[in-house]
């Protein structure tokens, strides 16, 4: 075994997982606030019913309250971020702040999404709240690259499940198409609301050949996905991880796909894994026991994601670092995930290859290649002070 074929097995630093080029397709705007930021936002909109007004504590407060192990209490810290979230220019700082902190942690394409029909008790309209939104977004790309990182942030327009706005939020994801939304999603508790309810907006979407997401398989199951994928025509599940249940292992080690687990292989449907979340709302036991292992290896299209990084206290590099340690996961797997990632992205398929091919690919080939390099400086002082 050569030392550069030994080398291609080593596990990842924390700094290279940081500084790897990395792919996000499932983030909340509304679940990624910095806790600073929503206490001075309280402030300045005299929101009172923040239950910590001390950032490091409210913080530890999204994180506890978040660890319930269930998917509707997740759910309900929500509404202290949306309440600070009411008005332009809170909505373009979260926005600008969110690319900032994406990038910073090396994500290179981010698709965001959240639900503007949350943000309207201020006065403002749809059509101001996505704009303010984008506007935050473009000041965010900027201010990186200022700062020396490189990101894209597209929009993706959320309905909620127990609403009745999705077909109005659809047409508005629509009309933003080419000004930086680049997709439509629905979220919400899924018990009870199954995505059938929407339709019109899927069929609509379809129509007018639009890219949408669903959130499916989390907290509920195979019905979900199903219904998900084969009546509403989804590009890709949010979540997913209970597709498992359509997965047998079999004592000898050998693995039988039921039908619709097949289906989704074999598709290559992409699958939006958000395994700290997953495990807060109860989707997945551990780290260890979390479906992705299993799905990694059978080779189906699975993602890395944050989905809430206030309410899991996460990153796209926390993320990383768990799975290499639980998995042992290297920088090849790694590379993987994002490659997956920005094949299912909802932007322009040549789009989608540059980024593969001319940042993806080398940063990773870079990150690979710096075991050549550890020596160097040693070896240069060292025939310096020999001359």
């Amino acid at each position: 075994m050569t030392s550069q074929t030994a080398h291609t097995g080593n596990t990842p630093s924390s700094d290279q997982i940081r500084r790897a080029p990395k792919v996000l397709l499932h983030d909340h705007l509304d679940g990624g606030l910095r806790p600073a930021t929503v206490v001075e936002l309280a402030r300045d909109a005299g929101y009172t019913q923040l239950p910590e007004t001390d950032p490091e504590k409210l913080g530890l407060w999204f994180r506890e309250a978040a660890d319930s192990g269930s998917l509707e209490r997740y759910l309900e810290t929500f509404s202290h971020t949306v309440g600070v979230m009411q008005t332009r220019d809170a909505l373009v700082r979260v926005a600008r702040e969110c690319a900032e902190d994406l990038a910073a942690d090396g994500v290179v394409y981010a698709e965001v999404r959240y639900a503007p029909e949350q943000h309207l008790e201020g006065g403002l309209s749809l059509e101001e709240v996505v704009e303010a939104v984008n506007e935050g977004f473009r000041e965010g790309e900027r201010s990186a690259l200022a700062a020396g990182h490189r990101i894209r942030v597209g929009a993706l327009l959320t309905a909620m499940r127990h609403a009745a706005r999705s077909l109005e939020i659809a047409e508005l994801a629509n009309r933003y198409r080419d000004t930086g939304v680049v997709g439509f999603d629905i979220a919400g508790a899924e018990a009870g609301y199954p995505p059938t309810r929407h339709l019109d907006a899927f069929e609509y979407l379809k129509r007018e050949n639009n890219h949408f997401t669903i959130h499916a398989g989390e907290a509920f199951g195979l019905p979900s996905i199903w219904q998900a994928l084969q009546w509403c025509g989804a590009d890709r599940l949010g979540h997913g991880v209970r597709i498992i249940d359509d997965i047998q292992v079999h004592e000898d080690g050998t693995v039988e796909l039921g039908r619709l687990a097949s289906y989704v292989r074999d598709k290559r449907i992409p699958l939006e894994m958000c395994p700290s979340s997953n495990l807060q709302t109860g989707a997945a036991p551990s780290y260890a026991e979390h479906p992705i292992g299993l799905l990694r290896r059978l080779l189906f299209r699975v993602t890395v994601n944050t989905d809430n990084r206030l309410m899991s206290h996460t990153s796209m590099s926390r993320e990383f670092e768990n799975l290499v340690e639980v998995f042992g996961y290297t920088l090849d797997d790694m590379q993987w995930f994002s490659v997956n990632a920005m094949k299912s992205a909802f932007i322009p398929f040549d789009e989608r290859l540059a980024m593969i091919n001319d940042v993806i690919k080398p940063g990773y080939a870079a990150l690979k290649s710096e075991w050549l390099f550890r020596g160097a400086a040693f070896t240069s002082g060292s025939v310096g002070s020999e001359g």
